[in-house]
């Protein structure tokens, strides 16, 4: 599972200066560079020498002699345009967002809610931050984000209407304190199973040495599968308490710290899962109501398939964000990213689109752009 990289803007003459027999960049379709090594590793081929005597030239024409050249593993970048040569590429860290034209020569905005999603490679291109900051008004990225939201004068309408508005960060994650409480804001994907598993052995464990076996595993399954309805009601009502947010800093940062910054920055890899902590504090009125209404044993494996639920769920928001996933698993993938990307007041389902259509919140090819009311 490899995370998503950032693209980054270079000149032609940087191109043309990776020309060494161990260091080879072309231009593929006027703009994508191309890693020619890498290429060559992943396919040896017998026209080598014609592909390594073509390094910093444009070689779409010739992309039927070479198989998979346009493959995203081999993308190093985009070549810089006469304008973002001169105005963009001053940025020494090349954290730019590229506008790539399509056939409709219409600029992809990831501000901007789409019927069709975007391609991938363009949720790994960094946000120009201080042209975003100029434009919206909102939140700076380059300064700590806690802060301004904190002591800032939004109102309700336009706090939310821009929150849900994805930004991409770039290299790293975005700064919320930008002091020493910052590495506590981080999560990685693997704490989640290093940390629950256990914990969800330990209940199953205990279930089934004081229980009939097979009902204790009944009782796992039926906690997984109310799992899914706790899923879906807390994202739905929970995470997206947006319209009863009250007109308050307070509220807008509460908000922001249990769901608000991952819409802000969904693409940011340690602001993904849920930090063990604060899952502690929302699964303890569950803990304790499965131990108060059920008899000890059944508590114990129906807590089990819940928690193994939840732990199922953060990993596979996780990868729905940052890994190619496996044919049967990509139509659940492009689920949620439109739920990022086209209407976040539908598809509150992560791991299955069930409650959705139970509650009518499906989220159709049909179905409507959330509204955008502040440019």
């Amino acid at each position: 599972m490899v995370d998503s990289k950032t693209l980054e803007l270079f000149s032609r003459e940087q191109v043309r200066s990776h020309n060494a027999g161990d260091d080879c960049w072309v231009i593929l379709n006027g703009r994508k560079i191309v890693d020619v090594n890498k290429y060559l590793e992943a396919n040896p081929i017998d026209n080598k020498d014609e592909l390594v005597s073509l390094v910093g030239q444009d070689v779409t024409d010739k992309v039927s002699h070479f198989q998979n050249l346009d493959k995203e593993d081999f993308l190093v970048g985009y070549l810089a345009t006469e304008l973002e040569e001169k105005e963009l590429l001053s940025n020494k860290d090349h954290k730019v967002e590229v506008k790539l034209v399509d056939n409709n020569k219409e600029e992809y905005d990831s501000t901007t809610f789409v019927k069709d999603l975007p391609a991938e490679e363009k949720l790994s291109i960094a946000t120009d931050y201080k042209n975003d900051f100029k434009k919206h008004h909102f939140l700076d990225l380059n300064r700590p984000l806690l802060p301004q939201i904190l002591f800032s004068n939004f109102k309700r309408d336009f706090y939310v209407d821009q929150i849900h508005r994805p930004r991409h960060y770039g290299q790293g994650s975005a700064p919320l304190f930008g002091n020493f409480l910052e590495p506590l804001t981080k999560t990685a994907w693997w704490v989640i199973p290093l940390v629950w598993y256990p914990v969800v052995l330990y209940h199953l464990v205990v279930a089934l040495q004081n229980m009939n076996n097979a009902f204790a595993m009944f009782l796992f399954f039926v906690g997984i599968f109310v799992w899914t309805f706790i899923e879906y009601c807390l994202h739905r009502f929970l995470f997206h308490f947006d319209d009863w947010l009250p007109e308050s800093n307070i509220a807008f940062t509460i908000h922001f710290l249990l769901h608000g910054c991952h819409h802000y920055l969904p693409m940011d890899p340690y602001r993904l899962v849920m930090p063990p902590a604060l899952f502690v504090i929302l699964c303890a009125p569950f803990y304790k109501a499965v131990f108060a209404a059920l008899p000890l044993y059944w508590a114990y494996a129906g807590f089990a398939g819940g928690l193994f639920g939840y732990a199922c769920y953060d990993m596979c928001h996780y990868f729905l964000h940052h890994s190619k996933m496996p044919k049967f698993m990509r139509k659940l993938k492009k689920y949620h990213l439109e739920h990022h990307y086209k209407n976040y007041q539908l598809g509150f389902g992560v791991t299955s689109w069930f409650w959705d259509k139970i509650f009518d919140t499906y989220l159709s090819n049909d179905s409507p752009l959330s509204p955008m009311k502040y440019d």
